[in-house]
């Protein structure tokens, strides 16, 4: 259900209740560029293209929102994901990495945090962790992450085995971002309530242990889907697509495809992390695929 007008803050959020859990989407920002070479692995650059151009993206480029969600449960205030980094923000022409900005403009400062939880340990859902200084961007938070991700990249075999580019800066950047705030993260497993009303499903392929949440309250629902899609205009309308960012992207499919189906049968709603803002949004079927309606 939707709070009424009178009970929202000033842009930029989107707020909603669960049952008795309120939801609160953040944006870190976008970024939108030109589509480049091999980004969808099976699909041409040009049928990439006429994707984002239907969903209203200026010819020839993509586009990636940022969407990370603050959940208000048992009397915590607790984050799901972190969004590009401080850092990024302070690039020329910057477009992401806005979070803390924008949490701020909420009334919600690092120290209001008091729990932190992760899908998957990639740069635009962890590197926010850390604030321009260097420092620990939530200075009371736990930082629970899933046990699946934890173990494969703090895996130094693993990190031996990394294929040279993107697999090795992943590494590396893991390290560096969870290297001084070790001694305060926590594992969770799939199926396990991480905090009340909020549980971990597991949903691989995107990363080994790319993780998805459940909140429920009062008979309410709705699924954090996190990256098992990206923009609608790729992985709902193309649910076949494997993207470069993909760590398996067979794996990502199947996934992707056993969610959605889930997810139209349930009639569930979803926030989506890279979907438009605010990414509040219920799922159809369209043939073989999907469309993503936004709820108002």
């Amino acid at each position: 259900m939707e709070l009424s007008k009178g009970d929202r803050d000033a842009a930029p959020s989107h707020r909603y209740l669960v049952g008795e859990i309120e939801v609160i989407v953040v944006p870190d920002g976008e970024r939108t560029a030109p589509v480049p070479e091999r980004f969808v692995l099976n699909a041409s650059t040009d049928e990439v293209k006429v994707a984002y151009v239907a969903h209203g993206i200026p010819e020839g480029q993509g586009n990636t929102p940022f969407n990370p969600t603050v959940i208000r449960t048992a009397g915590k205030t607790v984050l799901v994901d972190t969004g590009c980094g401080a850092d990024t923000a302070e690039e020329p022409g910057a477009t992401a990495g806005f979070l803390m900005r924008n949490l701020a403009a909420i009334g919600i400062g690092p120290n209001d945090v008091d729990i932190v939880v992760i899908s998957h340990f990639h740069g635009d859902h962890v590197s926010g962790l850390v604030a321009l200084d260097g420092g620990p961007a939530f200075p009371r938070a736990e930082i629970t992450v899933p046990t699946n991700e934890w173990t494969f990249w703090m895996d130094d075999g693993e990190r031996s085995r990394a294929t040279p580019g993107r697999m090795q800066r992943l590494f590396e950047h893991n390290r560096a971002v969870f290297g001084p705030l070790a001694d305060r993260v926590v594992t969770h497993a799939w199926d396990e309530e991480v905090v009340p009303g909020v549980t971990a499903i597991g949903t691989p392929g995107h990363s080994i242990g790319h993780t998805s949440y459940l909140v429920s309250s009062a008979g309410e629902s709705v699924f954090l889907i996190q990256d098992v899609s990206n923009h609608p205009a790729l992985s709902l309308e193309h649910p076949g697509w494997h993207l470069a960012f993909d760590q398996d992207p067979v794996a990502a499919e199947s996934t992707r495809r056993r969610t959605l189906d889930w997810l139209v049968r349930e009639q569930m709603p979803v926030q989506g992390f890279h979907f438009p803002f605010p990414g509040h949004a219920t799922v159809e079927a369209v043939g073989d695929a999907y469309r993503a309606v936004p709820i108002a």
